[in-house]
C-alpha cells in the first residue's frame, strides 16, 4: 500500500475488525465469558479506541510530510517512517484479528497464545500512538523543511526524558522486528535472545566457559516467553556498560562467526592484515603537485602510534607480494593470505581504482573482519582493491584518535599505492554507520590539510549528527532492536570523550581479547535455530505502569488541557492530549546526554560544519534506510550539500534496519541494497556521478 492512499479503507478494516471480535466474543449475557474472551474484548476495545485517535493524526501528517524528503523522487524522513511502522502495526492487527475472528471457536485454536500476541500489539500500538504525539510536537515547533531541533534543548530533553519512561518491552517480545522484512526476523529474534541470554550471564560477573554455560541453559525461557525477553532487552539497553556492548558486539569476530561467514562469502587471492608504523608522510599539495605538505601520524591521546589495516583484493596485483610491502604484514595475525597462483599464470596489472574503507560499530566496536563478508564481494564485483582500516576504538580512544588514524592511512595509500595493487587514478572512500562519518570528516581533513581530496563518498547510514537531539527518525530509537536510545548514546559519548580515561592499547590485543574463544563459539552456537520458533509460546503482556504522582514528576507536564490533534497549540510541556497515557516502565534508562562542546565540532557531527568547511567536498553518495534511525541525519545532510550547489545523491532503501551492509548473506532484500552501494562506488570510479539535484 503506497503512502498517503487507502488510509480510510485501513482504519474501517480495523474498526471492523474490532468490532467483529467484540461481537462474537461478548456472546449472551446470560452466559459466562471465559478468561480470554474477556482479555480479547478488552483489547479490540483498547485497539478501536486507539484507531479512532490514530485516524486524524496520520491525516494530518501524510498531508505534509513529503515536505521534508530530499526531493520529489525520493521519499523519505523520519515523519514517513513513522506513518510507515504504524502501517506494518496495523496490518498485523487486522490479519490476526480476522483470524480470530474466523477460527476462535475451532477445537485447535490456540486462545491464550493468539490473544496474548494481540495484547502485545496492542501495547505496541499503544506507545507508536505517543511517538505520532511526539512527531507532531516536532512538526509544529521545528523550521519548515527542517527534520532536528538543532537550535531548542527542551525539545531534545523532553524526548530523552520520553524515552527513558516510556515502556520498550512490547517492541522485543512478540512484536519484535514486525516493521523490517519478514526474512530478517529469525535473525533479528536470534540477536535478541542471544543479547538477553549473554546479558544476563554477565550481569552475574561469570566469565569463560561458565559464562558460556550459563547463557546456554538460559536462553531456553527466553525462546518460550517473549515477555520475559522483552522486559530483559529492556533493562540490558538501558542500563548495561559499554563493555558489555563491546564484548557482545564483538562476537561476530569469533572463529566459528567469522568461519560461517566466510562459507558464503567469495574467496579472494589477497587477504593481508598490515601494521603501519608511525612514521611522518610527504604528499604533494593539491593546489600545486610540485610542492609537498607533511602529514604527521597520528598522536592523540597517548602519542605516535601504528594504525593497522586490511588489504583485500579478489585478484592478485602487482605489488601485492612484493617484499615492501610484506613489511607491514603481521605474521601471527589470523585470516592472513596471499593466495597461491596456478602455474603459469600472471599476476594482474595494477588497477587505476582504489577503494579504502572505514568499517562501522558505532566508534566503539569491530574491525575489518567483522565487515569482510560484504568487502570480498565488493572486490570481486568492482575488480578493485580494498583498503579497510581497523582504526582504535572508543571509550579506550575517544576522538579525535580515529579520524587521526584514518587520515593517516588514507594519506598512506596514496603514497603507496603501488603496494596495494593501484595506479589510484581514482580513489573513494567508503563506510557505514562510523565509517560513513568518517568517510566525510577524512575528506574535510584532507581539504583543511592541502592534500588530493577522494575522489567521491559512499556512505552507508552515516552517523553526521553526534547528538541527542530530536527527530522524528530518532523516535525510532524506541523499538529498534539494533539501535535503542541508550546503546546509541553510550556511544556518542564513548566517541565524545564523555567522562572517561583514555588507555594506550596492550600490544597484540584483539577486539576478542575481553572474551575466550571458546566463550565465543558457545554463545554463538546456543543462538543458531532459535528463531524459527520464538513466537509460538505464552502469554500476557507486560506493562508495569508508574504511578500517577510518578509519571508527573518524571513528566513535569504543567498542564492537561485538551487540543485537537492537528492543533499547533500544544502547551509548552505537553505532548499528549487529555485523556491518553503511553505505557511506563517500572525501571528508568540510564541516558547521559553528550553535554561537552565536542559534539558540536564539525569533525565529529558534520551535519553542523560551516558551509566553508564542507564546500569543496567530492561527490557524496548517501545510501539510508527508511527504518534507520539515523534516516534524517542522511536527509538533513543531503539537503545542506545540495543547498551548497555541492554534488550529492541520496538513495532510501526499504524494510531494512540500520547496519544491513553486515547482514548482506542473510535475505535478497539486504544484497540489493549492497548492490546499490556497489553501484554508487562504481559511479565514482567512472566518473558518472550525477548533478546534485539528482538522487537516483
Amino acid at each position: 500500500m503506497r503512502f498517503g492512499m487507502d488510509w480510510g479503507l485501513v482504519f474501517t478494516s480495523l474498526k471492523v475488525v474490532c468490532e467483529e471480535n467484540i461481537t462474537a466474543l461478548s456472546g449472551p449475557h446470560d452466559l459466562p465469558q471465559s478468561d480470554a474472551s474477556r482479555r480479547l474484548v478488552t483489547c479490540m476495545s483498547k485497539i478501536r479506541d486507539h484507531g479512532e485517535a490514530l485516524e486524524p493524526l496520520v491525516s494530518c501528517l501524510t498531508a505534509v510530510y513529503h515536505h521534508y524528503d530530499f526531493d520529489s523522487d525520493t521519499p523519505g524522513n523520519g515523519y514517513r517512517t513513522l506513518v510507515k511502522v504504524l502501517q506494518s502495526c496495523l496490518l498485523h492487527i487486522i490479519q490476526k484479528g480476522r483470524y480470530i475472528a474466523s477460527n476462535y471457536n475451532r477445537a485447535f485454536f490456540r486462545a491464550d497464545h493468539n490473544v496474548s500476541e494481540m495484547e502485545a500489539y496492542c501495547s505496541a500500538l499503544c506507545q507508536l500512538r505517543a511517538l505520532l504525539y511526539l512527531a507532531q510536537r516536532l512538526l509544529n515547533d521545528n523550521d519548515y523543511g527542517q527534520l532536528y531541533s538543532l537550535q531548542d534543548g527542551e525539545l531534545s530533553r523532553r524526548f530523552v526524558r520520553e524515552y527513558t519512561s516510556m515502556h520498550k518491552a512490547c517492541f522485543y517480545g512478540r512484536c519484535l522486528g514486525f516493521q523490517f522484512s519478514p526474512t530478517l526476523r529469525p535473525f533479528l529474534q536470534t540477536i535478541v535472545i542471544s543479547m538477553v541470554s549473554f546479558g544476563e550471564s554477565y550481569d552475574k560477573l561469570q566469565s569463560g566457559l561458565g559464562m558460556a554455560a550459563f547463557s546456554l541453559l538460559t536462553s531456553g525461557k527466553y525462546v518460550i516467553d517473549p515477555e520475559l525477553r522483552g522486559a530483559e532487552f529492556e533493562r540490558i539497553t538501558q542500563n548495561l556498560d559499554m563493555k558489555f556492548w563491546k564484548t557482545f558486539w564483538n562476537l561476530t569476530e569469533s572463529e566459528l562467526l567469522s568461519g560461517l561467514a566466510s562459507l558464503a562469502s567469495n574467496t579472494v587471492e589477497v587477504n593481508l592484515v598490515l601494521t603501519v608504523p608511525p612514521e611522518p608522510l610527504l604528499l604533494p599539495l593539491a593546489s600545486d603537485p610540485k610542492l609537498l605538505t607533511p602529514v604527521s601520524p597520528p598522536v592523540a591521546h597517548w602519542g605516535p602510534g601504528p594504525v593497522h589495516m586490511r588489504l583485500i583484493s579478489y585478484e592478485l596485483r602487482e605489488g601485492q607480494d612484493s617484499e615492501e610491502l610484506m613489511v607491514f604484514t603481521c605474521t601471527n595475525a589470523p585470516q592472513i593470505s596471499v593466495s597461491l597462483l596456478p602455474f603459469g599464470s600472471q599476476k594482474r596489472p595494477p588497477s587505476p581504482w582504489l577503494l579504502v574503507h572505514f568499517h562501522g560499530g558505532g566508534f566503539v566496536a569491530q574491525t575489518s573482519k567483522s565487515h569482510e563478508n560484504y568487502l570480498k564481494s565488493w572486490s570481486k564485483d568492482l575488480n578493485v582493491p580494498i583498503l579497510s582500516v581497523d582504526y582504535s576504538l572508543a571509550p579506550e580512544a575517544p576522538f579525535p584518535r580515529a579520524l587521526e588514524e584514518c587520515f593517516y592511512a588514507y594519506c598512506w595509500a596514496l603514497k603507496n599505492c603501488h603496494l596495494l595493487g593501484s595506479t589510484a587514478e581514482r580513489v573513494c572512500l567508503a563506510g557505514d554507520s562510523a565509517g560513513g562519518n568518517l568517510c566525510i570528516t577524512v575528506s574535510m581533513k584532507a581539504m583543511a590539510c592541502g592534500v588530493r581530496v577522494p575522489d567521491g563518498i559512499m556512505a552507508a547510514y552515516p552517523a553526521t549528527l553526534l547528538t541527542t537531539d530530536a527527530s522524528p527518525s530518532r523516535l525510532l530509537t524506541l523499538i529498534d532492536p539494533l539501535l535503542p536510545l541508550g546503546v546509541l548514546s553510550k556511544c556518542l559519548n564513548a566517541y565524545a570523550g564523555f567522562d572517561c580515561q583514555t588507555v594506550e592499547p596492550t600490544e597484540g590485543t584483539t577486539t576478542l581479547s575481553a572474551l575466550r574463544r571458546d566463550t565465543a563459539s558457545l554463545i554463538s552456537d546456543l543462538t543458531m535455530g532459535a528463531s524459527n520458533w520464538i513466537q509460538s509460546f505464552l502469554p500476557a503482556e507486560v506493562a508495569g505502569p508508574f504511578t500517577v504522582s510518578d509519571r508527573r514528576s518524571l513528566s513535569n507536564e504543567a498542564d492537561r488541557r485538551s487540543v485537537s490533534p492537528c492543533s499547533p497549540d500544544f502547551s509548552e510541556h505537553r505532548d499528549y492530549p487529555e485523556g491518553f497515557e503511553p505505557l511506563y516502565s517500572e525501571r528508568l534508562a540510564v541516558i547521559q546526554m553528550p553535554s561537552c562542546p565536542i559534539v558540536k565540532n564539525p569533525f565529529v557531527s558534520p551535519l553542523l560544519a560551516p558551509e566553508d568547511m564542507l564546500r569543496g567536498l567530492p561527490p557524496v553518495h548517501l545510501v539510508a534506510s527508511a527504518l534507520d534511525a539515523l534516516l534524517d541525519d542522511s536527509v538533513m545532510f543531503a539537503k545542506k550539500l545540495r543547498d551548497m550547489g555541492q554534488p550529492v545523491t541520496l538513495r532510501v532503501v526499504e524494510d531494512l534496519p540500520h547496519g544491513f551492509l553486515s547482514l548482506s548473506g542473510l535475505a535478497k532484500e539486504t544484497k540489493v541494497a549492497s548492490d546499490i552501494c556497489v553501484e554508487r562506488i562504481r559511479a565514482v570510479f567512472q566518473q558518472q556521478s550525477p548533478p546534485s539535484s539528482m538522487c537516483r
